[in-house]
């Protein structure tokens, strides 16, 4: 995870995405797994992040729920806001139908590509593969830690938020740090500059412009945020890399584990 998001901050894009999958794939190693999910292990591990990232907008627009009640948001970000909600309706209900009827969904698939018999194997495969990195969904023991570790994972962010507001001498509420966190993860949720340069400190200043603190203080309050939060990352995801001996521009581009689906393992 952690080279995927230094990837993030040094690539365009947000094309850390495609390296942190490309990682985790070519360590995947589930000896009890299908041979197709050991075979092609990079869709698997897209599922589990389509789920996440599934989670991850729908926790922004809860946040932005919650905000509105509190404090008068600004109705484009509301707008926004509704536009990623539907997205998310039409991917839980993809990924609700995976998960409940994946025979169904394999034979609309063989049924679509069947005039094509080498695209029918291929995308059978795939989607074999995809569903098999929906297990943790389908798995009911799994809901409890998996809401558990979401609230952890967006709790510590907004923690820091408003602790970088504390130590600049900005006593704004705790609902101060949440509202920079949803209004920073809507704005980095698309493709932009390495680093999320622009759109994070654009997102941060609106965020505490809102709690009444001036331009000038917001810019550097996001300066200094987003310096917190990007160089550590940057840091320790280098590290990991320089473990794992591949190149950033390997991962990036995916090309060894379609040439060695099993991948190394460090």
């Amino acid at each position: 995870m952690m080279i995927g998001y230094m990837a993030n901050n040094v690539l365009p894009l947000r094309a850390g995405e495609v390296v942190r999958v490309y990682m985790v794939a070519r360590r995947w190693s589930v000896p009890d797994s299908s041979a197709a999910a050991r075979a092609h292990p990079f869709w698997t591990t897209l599922a589990t992040l389509v789920v996440e990232r599934v989670l991850d907008s729908l926790v922004v627009v809860l946040i932005f729920a919650l905000l509105v009640l509190v404090i008068p948001v600004p109705r484009f970000l509301e707008v926004a806001a509704l536009v990623v909600l539907a997205i998310d309706l039409v991917g839980i209900a993809v990924l609700i139908g995976l998960v409940v009827a994946p025979d169904g969904c394999a034979r609309l698939i063989a049924r679509l590509a069947r005039r094509w018999p080498a695209l029918q194997r291929r995308a059978i495969t795939v989607f074999e593969t995809f569903v098999h990195g929906l297990d943790g969904i389908r798995t009911p023991s799994h809901a409890v830690p998996l809401v558990f570790w979401t609230t952890v994972v967006w709790l510590v962010p907004a923690l820091a938020a408003w602790t970088m507001l504390l130590a600049m001498d900005l006593h704004l509420p705790f609902i101060a740090g949440w509202a920079v966190l949803a209004f920073v993860g809507l704005g980095v949720s698309i493709p932009s500059a390495p680093g999320y340069v622009g759109v994070f400190h654009a997102a941060a200043v609106l965020a505490v412009g809102l709690f009444g603190v001036p331009q000038s203080t917001g810019v550097g309050y996001a300066l200094l945020y987003h310096a917190s939060q990007i160089l550590p990352v940057t840091l320790l995801g280098w590290l990991y890399l320089l473990r794992e001996q591949v190149s950033l521009g390997e991962a990036a581009h995916a090309r060894s584990l379609e040439r060695d689906p099993g991948g190394r393992r460090g």
